[in-house]
C-alpha cells in the first residue's frame, strides 16, 4: 500500500514500525505545512494520524479503508518539529474495527488524538 501512496511520500512520512495491528509513522514539520498563524496545519497532522492508522489496520490481503474518525488537537507545533503517530488496534469484530492513533511532538508531548473506524472490504490488495 504505502509503495502507491503518493500523498504520503509527497508529505515526507517515514514508516518505522509496520505490524499487524500496529503502526508507527513520523513526518518532520516543512514551511508549507504552516497555516495562517504559522502553526501546523491541522488537515497535515491528521493526514500523519491517518497514514498509521491505514498501515494499522492493512492487517492481511483484504482491503480496509477508514469509516469514520474524530481527532482532538492538544497542542500547536510548528516548521522543524518532527511528528510521530502511533496507531494501535483497540477491537476488531466482524468486518469492523476500532483503532485508537497518538501524535506527539519530538519532545514526546500528545499533539493529538484520534480514534479510527475501519471497514473490511471485499477487495484484495493488488
Amino acid at each position: 500500500m504505502m509503495r502507491r501512496d503518493a500523498a504520503s511520500a509527497m508529505l515526507g512520512m517515514s514508516v518505522e514500525v509496520d505490524e499487524p495491528g500496529r503502526a508507527v509513522v513520523s513526518m518532520t514539520v516543512r514551511e508549507d505545512m504552516l497555516n495562517g498563524f504559522a502553526i501546523t496545519h491541522g488537515g497535515l497532522v491528521f493526514a500523519l494520524a491517518d497514514t498509521a492508522f491505514a498501515i494499522a489496520c492493512n492487517e492481511d490481503e483484504r482491503v480496509t479503508v477508514a469509516s469514520g474518525a474524530d481527532i482532538t488537537f492538544l497542542k500547536s507545533t510548528g516548521a522543524g518539529q518532527v511528528l510521530t503517530a502511533t496507531a494501535v488496534r483497540r477491537a476488531v469484530s466482524g468486518r469492523t474495527g476500532v483503532y485508537d492513533v497518538t501524535v506527539r511532538d519530538e519532545s514526546d508531548d500528545v499533539v493529538a488524538e484520534v480514534r479510527g473506524r475501519s471497514l473490511i472490504t471485499n477487495r484484495a490488495v493488488d
